[in-house]
């Protein structure tokens, strides 16, 4: 090889190094370059693919008269035509609401409850009420109508009416009919879209809603202050979303909340009183006009009734089970032909009709009575005024499930028995010597007073559930109403009244009542009664509940409320008064070897605040010094024989097949 072939080598040998670290530099930096997170971000745009899907979601915001929009979404089957709308107001997200699963199929996406009316084609469509979630506007807790209470041009009924308005005009696959149904607060929403109501809409359905705020639903019952409740105002108040749970500091919430003293206290430990809503319950105690005016019952009680209804409630719900009842007894005069006002009472706790209903504690019910419910009751009553379906099942005036019998009952005409104005009137159980209880009328004299008596301690009240106590855990809140009351039933500031064992069965349907002779050594005091059924010694299908007692209808009174809802009083103090107030209805057989008991106490804490048992002005403000012991006595002489009034009946109609 000569020399100029060995050069030129030499050259190509130290020049391909070069080119190739040239070459490898420039690409290696544009790798680098591409790779380097700095330069461009990895967050993109995905548009999801729904050509599997068998629904569209459409997501709205309507305009209210008064400019504000409300973030609505709808959920419509594809392909759909001639469709139903089912619109339901909510405080609790409309997005959450339609997005429960990942899924492409529109039974996945919505809640349990819907199923039967996805699967039917029903447009779904769920709205957040002014100030929530994603809708414009100011949100006040159950916004009252336009009036003394409300001085906007909105409310609920309006933003009803106005939604839909939009929908029937801007959803061509409508047939231009439109139901609403909700449960708890979206119950209430479905209660106000009563009043005054869009012609459009045809049915409505409010499931446990809330009705009257201070006589017997979420706040307050017949004057003594639901404490739980408190926790929704964090919750639901101290944010357009989802706000804080409370912080309440101890496992024992019967604990924490006596160490606060007052329910005022326990808003200052928590912080809650640092929200709007708080300083509306605290400077509202009694029955004034700002309750009395918003009472939904009274309020469509007053007003023609043109929308089939079917108001649902359950006989164990801890939260709400006052309004629907009421809210139908209202509305009962105004429906002659026995055809708009509808009443379905199931085995259920709070909101339980629209999950699963086979049990409630440790209670098994025959079935799914919740799905029963929502198949062969609300979704017939729909569809025959929603598709026009006269072929859908007719339903009965009243639906009530018999939880003795274990069995769905159907009426023309309920309750079987009350006070005034029924086949049958209320049959009074009285309070017996030696702890008994008897139909028979005790006598003019007896050689112990003719009462029992107690020592109630505003320090040692009586706790509602076992302690440690924990409302907040919805798996003891949920069914809490069910649970054994031989938790108590043996306490010295208990009295507890038993008949002897049943030899037959006694069956009640209809609203108990109490008609109690008591006094106190203070001036004023709480009194609270419960009608129990308890099981025999030994159960054999169930041996846990062998001398089960269960809590058939228990209510609580304040008894500065004992003249005037609206004006307190003192009580006098040693002086026997009488008291008169409605037990939660009920629908239920006490069964041969059952006995049925009464339980009367003065605390039921920390489900309620304490009755200072000393009278002040407003016992959300009690201070520690208020609180004193006191003596209370229950009577039981002819002319001051404390009793339960029974809607006992013969016997009820069997469930039709």
């Amino acid at each position: 090889m000569s020399g100029r072939q060995l050069r030129r080598l030499d050259i190509a040998a130290r020049t391909v190094p070069l080119l190739l670290f040239i070459a490898a530099l420039i690409f290696g930096v544009g790798r680098a370059q591409s790779a380097d997170p700095s330069s461009t971000s990895d967050i993109g745009t995905l548009v999801q693919p729904t050509g599997a899907f068998d629904f569209e979601r459409r997501t709205v915001e309507i305009p209210m008269r008064d400019g504000v929009r409300l973030h609505t979404v709808l959920i419509i089957p594809k392909g759909g035509r001639d469709a139903p709308i089912l619109l339901t107001r909510t405080p609790y997200g409309a997005d959450s609401r339609t997005s429960r699963n990942a899924s492409p199929r529109r039974a996945m996406v919505l809640p349990r409850g819907d199923q039967l009316f996805t699967d039917d084609g029903y447009i779904r469509v769920y709205q957040d009420i002014r100030g929530k979630y994603g809708s414009q506007g100011d949100f006040k807790v159950t916004r009252p109508l336009r009036g003394a209470l409300n001085d906007t041009i909105t409310d609920e009924s309006t933003d009803a009416w106005d939604t839909i308005e939009w929908l029937i005009h801007h959803v061509p696959e409508s047939n231009g009919r439109v139901g609403m149904m909700g449960s708890s607060y979206d119950g209430f929403t479905t209660a106000m879209a009563l009043v005054a109501p869009h012609p459009a809409l045809k049915v409505a359905a409010p499931l446990h809603p809330m009705i009257d705020g201070w006589m017997g639903d979420d706040w307050f019952h017949n004057g003594a202050f639901r404490q739980p409740t408190l926790g929704y105002l964090p919750f639901g108040t101290a944010a357009k979303g989802t706000g804080p749970s409370t912080v309440r500091g101890r496992w024992d919430e019967y604990e924490a909340y006596l160490r606060a003293g007052s329910a005022s206290g326990w808003a200052d430990h928590t912080g809650i009183a640092q929200l709007p809503y708080w300083k509306t319950l605290s400077s509202h105690p009694a029955y004034d006009r700002f309750w009395s005016e918003q009472a939904l019952d009274k309020i469509l009680g007053r007003q023609p009734l043109s929308v089939p209804t079917l108001w649902t409630a359950g006989f164990w719900d801890q939260e709400d089970i006052y309004g629907a009842i009421h809210a139908w007894a209202a509305l009962e005069q105004q429906d002659e032909a026995n055809d708009r006002n509808y009443l379905v009472i199931g085995p259920w706790r709070h909101s339980q009709s629209t999950g699963e209903g086979r049990t409630l504690g440790p209670f098994n019910w025959e079935g799914d009575t919740a799905l029963q419910f929502r198949r062969d009751i609300l979704k017939p009553f729909f569809d025959r005024y929603l598709k026009n379906d006269t072929s859908a099942a007719t339903i009965s005036p009243v639906t009530l499930y018999n939880s003795g019998d274990n069995r769905w009952e159907r009426f023309n005409r309920w309750p079987l028995a009350c006070q005034s104005g029924c086949a049958a009137p209320l049959r009074p159980l009285y309070l017996q010597p030696a702890f008994g209880l008897s139909f028979d009328e005790p006598s003019a004299k007896t050689g112990d007073g003719g009462f029992d008596s107690y020592i109630s301690d505003p320090a040692k009240p009586v706790p509602f559930i076992p302690r440690p106590s924990r409302a907040s855990d919805s798996d003891v809140w949920a069914p809490w109403l069910v649970s054994d009351q031989r938790s108590v039933a043996d306490r010295p500031d208990v009295l507890t009244y038993v008949t002897p064992v049943l030899t037959e069965p006694l069956r009640i349907s209809g609203t108990p009542a109490v008609d109690l002779w008591a006094s106190t050594s203070g001036t004023d005091s709480d009194w609270v009664v419960k009608l129990i059924d308890v099981f025999p010694d030994e159960v054999p299908d169930q041996p846990q509940l062998g001398g089960y007692q269960l809590g058939v209808s228990m209510e609580i009174f304040r008894g500065r409320y004992r003249e005037s809802f609206a004006q307190p009083r003192p009580l006098t103090s040693n002086v026997p008064l009488r008291y008169r107030f409605d037990l939660p209805s009920a629908n239920h057989v006490f069964l041969p070897g059952h006995r049925i008991m009464v339980q009367i106490q003065s605390s039921w804490f920390p489900l309620y605040d304490r009755n200072p048992q000393r009278y002040v002005d407003n016992i959300f403000f009690a201070k520690p010094g208020d609180f004193r012991r006191a003596e209370q006595r229950v009577f039981r002489l002819k002319g001051q024989a404390s009793s339960i009034l029974l809607p006992v009946v013969a016997d009820s109609p069997r469930a039709e097949p």
